[in-house]
C-alpha cells in the first residue's frame, strides 16, 4: 500500500470526507478505490479546487469538488500539473492535453491537445509542462518555451495591455533548459543552457529577484542579475515569493545545496528575519548544517524542505495547518524542524517526496522507476564522479561522459567515440548537451537537428538490450564497484546495479555521501543463489540450466528484500516458483 500523508486545508476538494476542514497534523490518505492502493504514486499536483494523483503505471485520479474520477487519456501520462484555473497532462509521446476557462472558454472542463496548436509543426514534441495562475508553460524538445492562457500580469512575456490572454501557445523564448513557476503564481522564470535566468510577470513585492524596480509588472522577459554562485537546481514560486535551490561545492569539493529567497516577507516567510527582499539572498539556518537537501516544495504562502538526515523543515504561513503543526493562524518566520511522521521501516529517506498545494501539504513514498532508465542515466551524466571521458565543444567548454554507456550506445566501436568527439568539437554547449541526452536516454530530441548522430548511434537499441550486451562483453576495467561474498570479490558496473537495485540506486545517486568505494557483504547467500542474482541483475532472466530448490527459493525471498530488487515485470520470485513447480512435475 502507498504511504501518502496529508495536512492542511481539507476543502475544495474535500479529500477526507469524515475529517474537519483543517487538518493540523499529518494523517494517512487512502484512495476510495482500494485497488488504487496497489499502485505506486509518481507525482501529486494540487490547486485550490483540484488535486491529481499520478501513478507509475501512467494513470491518474482527479479529485474535484468532493468527487474523484480517473483521467482517461489515450496515451500514458508522464506528468500532470494543476494551476489556479487550469490542468495539464503530458503524455509519454510528448503531447499536452489541457483544460481551463482561459484555455477553452466554450468548454472549460474538456481536455484539448494544446501542443498540436503550436504553429511550428517541428516544435510539437513537449518534454515538460508547468502551470501558473490561469497560464500553462510548455518546454519543447527543441528547448523552446511557449505560454498559453492568461497574460493579465504579463506572465507570458508580452504587454498585458495588448495581449490579455491567448488560446494558442505563443513562443516566449528559445534556448530554454527549464521553466519555473507555481500553481498560483503570476510570475515565471526561464533558465537557458548557459545558466542565465530570465523572468517576467507580477513583481509587486520583488518576487522576480530583479532588485528594487518600480515596475509592478515585468512585461517582457528580463535577465535576473546577481544570481548566487553555483548551479540552479530548482526554483519554486508562491504568489508573492520565490525560493531558489543552488548546488555548489563545499571546501572539500563535495556537492552542497543552499536555499535563496526573494519577495514578500509578511505574506510568505522568506526564511529569515527581514523586510521584503528584492534580490535572491541566502536562507541560513543551523538546521542545514552538515546536512543536504533532498526535496523541497512551495505553496501559496508556505514552504517545506526534506533533508538527507530525515528532517522535515517548514516555514511561512500556517493559517490552514499547512505546516503540520497544531497551532493554526500561526506564522513561522524562520525555518523550524517538525516531527517527521513514522514512515516505512528501513526505507531510504530519498524515496520520500513532499508537495505543497495552495494551502495543504503532502508527504508521499515513491519507489524509483526501473522500467524506464532514462532519468537515472541522465543523472549519471550530470554526476562528474561517474564520468571518465572528456569532450570539448567549439567554444572550448568541457563535457564529461560515461565511457561505458557511450561504448555500448555506439555499437562497441572505439572509432565511433572519436567520431563523436569530432562532432562535439563543432557544436555549442547547448547542442552538445542535447546530443548526449539523446545518446544516454534514446529519447527523441529532434534528430533532424543532428543527422550526423544517426550514422554512429544505435538508435533502435533499448537500454535493456544495452545492459545485456554489457554482461556478455564487458572487461574488468569497466567494472567499478565491488561486492564481497565469503572471501571472494565480484566487480559490477555501477550503472547495472542502479538499473536493478533500489539499494544501489539510492547509494550511487545520493548527493549526501561518497559511496564509491563501499563494499557490501553477501556471505549469507549460497553460491547458487548468488549466481541467480548475478544473472538476474544483468539479464533480467533466470539461467536455463539452474536447478531450483526450496532452500534457494527461501534465500532468494530474503535476498530480494536485501538487494531491494526491481520487482516489476517479470517478477523474479514468481518465475522461480514456476520453474520450481515445472521441474518437480517433470
Amino acid at each position: 500500500m502507498n504511504d501518502c500523508l496529508f495536512f492542511g486545508l481539507n476543502h475544495y476538494p474535500k479529500l477526507f470526507k469524515n475529517e474537519t476542514e483543517i487538518i493540523t497534523k499529518p494523517i494517512q490518505f487512502k484512495f476510495e478505490n482500494e485497488n488504487e492502493n496497489e499502485k505506486q504514486i509518481k507525482q501529486i499536483s494540487s490547486g485550490y479546487f483540484v488535486t491529481i494523483f499520478l501513478f507509475k503505471n501512467g494513470k491518474a485520479i482527479e479529485y474535484s469538488n468532493q468527487n474523484s474520477k480517473k483521467i482517461q487519456i489515450e496515451e500514458n501520462i508522464q506528468k500532470v500539473t494543476v494551476g489556479d484555473g487550469n490542468e495539464a497532462i503530458l503524455t509519454i509521446e510528448g503531447n499536452v492535453f489541457a483544460k481551463g476557462y482561459d484555455i477553452n472558454s466554450n468548454n472549460p472542463n474538456k481536455f484539448i491537445n494544446i501542443s498540436s496548436l503550436i504553429e511550428d509543426t517541428n516544435d510539437r514534441i513537449i518534454q515538460d509542462i508547468v502551470s501558473g495562475n490561469n497560464s500553462i508553460y510548455l518546454l519543447t524538445s527543441n528547448q523552446n518555451a511557449y505560454g498559453i492562457g492568461s497574460n493579465e500580469y504579463s506572465q507570458l512575456g508580452f504587454d498585458s495591455k495588448t495581449l490579455k490572454k491567448t488560446k494558442k501557445p505563443i513562443l516566449m523564448m528559445k534556448n530554454v533548459s527549464k521553466i519555473f513557476s507555481g500553481n498560483s503564481s503570476k510570475h515565471v522564470f526561464l533558465l537557458n543552457s548557459n545558466q542565465e535566468l530570465f523572468g517576467c510577470g507580477n513583481n509587486l513585492y520583488g518576487q522576480l529577484g530583479l532588485g528594487k524596480l518600480k515596475e509592478s509588472k515585468i512585461q517582457k522577459l528580463t535577465q535576473i542579475q546577481n544570481i548566487p554562485k553555483g548551479k540552479i537546481i530548482d526554483i519554486q514560486c508562491g504568489i508573492y515569493h520565490s525560493i531558489m535551490l543552488i548546488e555548489d561545492e563545499d571546501e572539500n569539493q563535495n556537492p552542497k545545496r543552499k536555499f535563496y529567497s526573494c519577495g514578500n516577507y509578511q505574506s510568505n516567510g522568506l526564511g529569515k528575519y527581514e523586510e521584503d527582499t528584492y534580490e535572491f539572498t541566502e536562507i541560513k539556518s543551523s538546521l542545514f548544517k552538515n546536512d543536504n537537501i533532498l526535496d523541497f516544495s512551495v505553496g501559496n504562502f508556505h514552504n517545506l524542505i526534506l533533508t538527507s538526515k530525515s528532517k522535515l523543515i517548514v516555514f511561512g504561513s500556517n493559517y490552514s495547518g499547512e505546516l503540520g503543526t497544531e497551532d493554526i493562524y500561526f506564522f513561522q518566520e524562520i525555518p523550524i524542524q517538525i516531527e517527521l511522521p513514522k514512515l516505512r521501516f528501513n526505507e531510504n529517506i530519498s524515496n520520500y517526496h513532499i508537495y505543497c498545494g495552495n494551502h495543504n501539504s503532502f508527504i508521499y513514498y515513491s519507489l524509483p522507476s526501473f522500467s524506464n532508465l532514462e532519468e537515472d542515466l541522465i543523472k549519471l551524466f550530470e554526476r562528474k564522479e561517474f564520468c571518465n571521458i572528456s569532450f570539448k565543444t567549439k567554444n572550448g567548454e568541457i563535457i564529461k561522459a560515461h565511457k561505458l554507456i557511450l561504448k555500448y550506445r555506439l555499437n562497441q566501436n572505439e572509432n565511433q567515440i572519436e567520431k563523436l568527439k569530432e562532432i562535439i568539437s563543432n557544436k555549442s554547449i547547448k547542442e552538445s548537451n542535447q546530443i548526449f541526452e539523446m545518446i544516454y536516454s534514446n529519447r527523441i530530441i529532434n534528430p533532424k537537428l543532428y543527422p550526423e548522430i544517426k550514422e554512429i548511434i544505435n538508435s533502435n537499441e533499448k537500454i535493456e538490450e544495452t545492459m545485456k550486451r554489457i554482461y556478455l562483453n564487458e572487461n574488468e576495467n569497466e567494472k567499478d564497484f565491488i561486492i564481497e561474498r565469503k572471501e571472494k570479490k565480484y566487480k559490477f558496473p555501477k550503472l547495472i546495479l542502479i538499473m536493478r537495485s533500489e539499494l544501489y540506486r539510492g547509494m550511487f545517486l545520493s548527493v549526501t555521501e561518497d559511496t564509491s568505494n563501499k563494499v557490501t557483504d553477501y556471505s549469507e547467500l549460497s553460491n547458487k543463489s548468488f549466481q541467480i542474482f548475478e544473472y538476474w541483475i544483468y539479464l533480467n532472466q533466470i539461467k536455463d540450466d539452474i536447478q531450483i530448490t526450496q532452500e534457494i527459493i527461501d534465500e532468494i525471498k530474503i535476498g530480494i528484500d536485501y538487494f531491494q530488487l526491481n520487482q516489476t515485470n517479470p517478477n523474479l520470485f514468481d518465475l522461480l516458483i514456476n520453474k520450481f513447480k515445472n521441474q518437480n512435475q517433470n
